[in-house]
């Protein structure tokens, strides 16, 4: 069995400098720990003291037990290296996605705490779901919009809880309309707008399939100034009219956000699908944000691919 030493003392490492990072952006929630181990394939995300640890499937064959073992060893160590109790460590396996299983509940209740994030306010929940509320690659995308938003009417597509729409608020956003199949995450958008005084009715939210949506809208002539477009690598949610997928689908949903925006408006397009190839229809229209976009936790992990289209 390998050293559990060489994953405490990486772990350590990180959380010490990384943490000092964190105090100067005004972030109490980043990445320690992707894998950078081998023999330890997991990732250690920080929530302001609570921990989510998850186990990545390898394919490695072990017993029941062993496995048990093995993790148990993981837990207690990230624990120790990080100074908190082990109650503060959530552990999730996480199998390559499928589907609509990022979103799916798993068997824990959990329990929803507020987090901050430059200043902002979010809920999360370490143990209910598979992901925690706050996507954390995500966070410099949503600082772009809430620079751009002064003003403007803003469109949160496949909002989930709604941080693009808080970010967005924040900034001056004349109106914000989050769009989701789910009454869950509509819920949750509208728990974390409150949380954070914007829950006027300039601060809609709409329950439906967001392929339908962008069909419908169009047709009833809606125009926006700012649009965010991040749809799931693949969907086939019984919700749904059909089955979605970023590769096949998002010239169809990049043209029509943009049929939609005011001349001058912004559409941030963005998705997490490894081996996504933009269309080349689509290249010369857009500018290839990803590096920019990846924060500094995330650096040499290919975690999104992010793009920034002006109408």
């Amino acid at each position: 069995m390998p050293d559990i030493a060489s994953y405490s003392n990486r772990l350590a490492k990180n959380f010490k400098r990384l943490s000092k990072w964190a105090r100067r952006e005004d972030l109490t929630c980043y990445r320690l720990y992707d894998r950078d181990v081998p023999e330890f394939p997991v990732i250690v995300d920080w929530y302001d003291g609570h921990v989510q640890l998850q186990e990545y499937d390898t394919g490695w064959v072990q017993t029941e037990g062993a496995h048990e073992e093995w993790l148990s060893d993981i837990w207690y160590a990230t624990a120790d290296a990080l100074g908190i109790d082990e109650d503060l460590v959530a552990i999730k396996t996480r199998a390559r996605q499928r589907g609509t299983t990022q979103y799916e509940k798993n068997d824990a209740e959990g329990e929803q705490f507020v987090v901050t994030e430059r200043g902002l306010k979010f809920l999360v929940n370490l143990d209910a779901y598979l992901d925690t509320g706050l996507f954390l690659d995500h966070r410099n995308t949503r600082q772009r919009v809430r620079e751009e938003a002064a003003g403007k009417r803003v469109l949160n597509l496949f909002c989930y809880t709604g941080s693009f729409s808080v970010y967005a608020a924040a900034g001056g956003a004349k109106s914000t309309t989050s769009v989701d199949l789910s009454n869950t995450y509509l819920d949750w958008t509208a728990r974390n707008m409150a949380l954070n005084g914007f829950d006027g009715p300039q601060h809609r939210r709409v329950r439906t399939d967001v392929l339908q949506y962008l069909e419908e809208t169009l047709d009833g002539g809606w125009l926006y100034d700012l649009i965010i477009l991040d749809p799931p690598s693949f969907s086939n949610s019984k919700k749904m009219q059909g089955v979605l997928d970023v590769q096949r689908d998002h010239r169809w949903m990049v043209e029509s956000c943009l049929d939609m925006l005011h001349p001058g408006g912004v559409l941030y397009f963005s998705n997490n699908l490894r081996s996504f190839k933009m269309d080349e229809a689509l290249v010369p229209l857009c500018q290839d944000i990803s590096e920019q976009s990846v924060p500094e936790d995330f650096r040499n992990k290919r975690i999104h691919q992010c793009f920034r289209f002006q109408k």
